[in-house]
């Protein structure tokens, strides 16, 4: 039972990550540039799906798990000769990938009136 479970886990990692190469080698955008527009799409999903403003934690935090489990699985479907090489460049996946959201909903949070239309009067 637990070794049928390990070859779905494992087969359900190698086609996410088959997958990922697929949509970055029909692409013409960078991998990190990749990162970035991901992270911003799947973070507006998120909030959509969970029906929470994406001025709360939840799309934030459900993102970061999404992340987590992504360089997860790159982690153990890639195998660089410099481990220290593959864990900069996890590292910087996850940076990139949580950028734009945690800036974008620092600002709503901490400036609400940036994001209104006609807030301020104009002179």
């Amino acid at each position: 039972m637990f070794h049928g479970l390990w070859h779905a886990v494992i087969s359900a990692m190698s086609s996410w990550y088959q997958g990922k190469l697929f949509i970055e080698h029909s692409l013409s955008i960078s991998h990190d540039s990749l990162h970035i527009i991901v992270g911003v799409l799947l973070w507006i999903a998120l909030g959509l799906v969970l029906r929470r403003p994406l001025t709360s934690w939840r799309p934030w935090l459900w993102l970061f798990a999404a992340i987590l489990w992504n360089e997860a699985v790159d982690l153990w479907v890639e195998r660089w000769p410099d481990p220290g090489m593959q864990y900069g460049e996890g590292a910087k996946d996850l940076l990139l990938t949580l950028a734009v959201p945690t800036i974008v909903m620092w600002a709503a949070r901490t400036r609400p009136d940036l994001f209104r239309a006609g807030s301020r009067k104009r002179r």
